[in-house]
């Protein structure tokens, strides 16, 4: 989920939304048509925070997207938002509980910020049950432009790692049905694995990595391929707010490195006037043979990345605003369609699997002007409506669906399948 990620926007969308006949409540008005700005439109999605229908629309007859409530209440959601069958018991936080949250080293003197509050650490020292941590889980998705579907069984933890890995064969891909796309997917070449948190709870702070990315080929860091490894956040689902920050270690040099900023609204799929991005090669970095430390400084006003704690990019203004909804901490290994990839290295044709991301640790200094997230407990206490539309990262996670897709149909929704483990 991150730079390319999504191509033009369906020509269907700039239409109409109509809403799905499976919509819980009988107050939609199915098939009417409302006048907005010059265009027609269809009552279609049901906002999940004021259960008011909304209405994506376009403005003055150009590619401009809009939500307008209209006053017709109902339930929010369709007739089932969770998969049937059992699912795992997760996990519960104490607001109570002294910080920072995570799994952090006991006798380690971690660095002070000033301004900023140690919130969350992962030092990964032992596995993480991704079924049952109240903080973090794992994603089923699988991106369109993209060769990979991300699975649980691609995430592992080993010697003290987070190791995200790319195979070709010897690992199911489960159902088709994707929570974390809100959409099917068809079988892809290759697995993978994305390890994100559960809910919309980070906002302004500073995010840090500790990473070595892949050897394109075992044993010699200098050659070339395909991949994109990641640390990023990013709003899910993004169809009514798309924000997202990334840092995205690329395969087309051992020193390539994307920093992005992505914000735009009512919008499918990707579109470059939503994105403003940046390359940079750090002289004296291999990616891929040694442990490097990204991070990037979230503030309301600008952002600032960093590699190995050298500034190399700050943000204030440009092609788009700096995000101010709450998002989601992802870190993810994918590579990219097609023989002659666009993005993430040309030689894809080099790459040899199996190919893995090694995640040393990871933390989350929370900006101490910051005054909603996370919620304290690491729960939904003190989240919206607006920040649980579509955010189901996986069948296995308990997180409703709610809401209905930009194409005004219900999820859908797949099998937990954990008992069989």
């Amino acid at each position: 989920m991150t730079m390319l990620s999504r191509l033009l926007l369906p020509s269907v969308f700039a239409c109409c939304v109509v809403a799905d006949s499976r919509l819980r409540g009988a107050n939609i008005l199915q098939n009417s048509t409302f006048e907005h700005s010059g265009a027609p439109t269809h009552n279609g999605a049901l906002d999940p925070e004021t259960e008011k229908a909304v209405v994506f629309g376009a403005r003055g007859g150009q590619k401009e997207f809009e939500a307008v409530e209209l006053p017709i209440v109902s339930s929010a959601g369709c007739a089932t938002s969770l998969p049937e069958g059992p699912l795992p018991k997760v996990a519960k936080l104490s607001a109570d509980k002294a910080l920072p949250f995570g799994h952090p080293k006991s006798t380690f003197d971690y660095p002070k910020r000033d301004g900023f509050t140690l919130w969350l650490v992962e030092e990964f020292e032992e596995p993480l049950d991704l079924n049952t941590d109240p903080i973090w889980t794992w994603s089923d998705g699988g991106l369109s432009e993209g060769r990979v579907r991300f699975i649980k069984d691609a995430i592992n933890f080993k010697d003290g790692k987070m190791i995200l890995e790319l195979r070709k064969e010897g690992l199911s891909q489960g159902d088709r049905c994707s929570h974390a796309e809100v959409d099917t997917v068809g079988h892809k070449e290759l697995t993978s694995g994305e390890m994100r948190t559960r809910y919309n709870l980070f906002r302004y702070g500073f995010y840090e990595v500790n990473m070595r990315t892949p050897s394109v080929q075992p044993g010699n860091p200098w050659i070339n391929g395909n991949y994109i490894s990641t640390m990023f956040v990013f709003r899910d689902s993004k169809f009514r707010h798309w924000r997202e920050i990334d840092i995205e270690v690329l395969a087309g040099g051992a020193n390539e490195v994307t920093t992005n900023v992505i914000n735009g609204d009512n919008q499918a799929r990707w579109q470059s006037w939503m994105q403003d991005s940046g390359m940079r090669k750090p002289w004296n970095v291999n990616t891929r043979k040694d442990f490097h430390t990204y991070a990037f400084e979230w503030l309301p006003k600008k952002i600032t990345w960093f590699i190995n704690d050298e500034v190399v990019r700050t943000y204030v203004w440009g092609k788009v605003p700096v995000p101010d909804m709450s998002t989601k901490i992802m870190m993810n290994l994918w590579v990219y369609n097609g023989n002659r990839p666009v993005f993430g290295g040309k030689n894809v044709w080099a790459n040899q699997y199996p190919m893995q991301a090694e995640y040393d640790w990871f933390r989350f200094y929370k900006w101490n002007g910051e005054d909603k997230y996370p919620c304290r407990a690491m729960d939904v206490s003190c989240v919206t409506g607006d920040d649980l539309f579509l955010a189901s990262n996986n069948p296995c996670d308990g997180i409703d669906q709610r809401g209905v897709t930009p194409r005004g149909k219900c999820p859908c929704l797949a099998k937990c399948a954990f008992e069989n483990r």
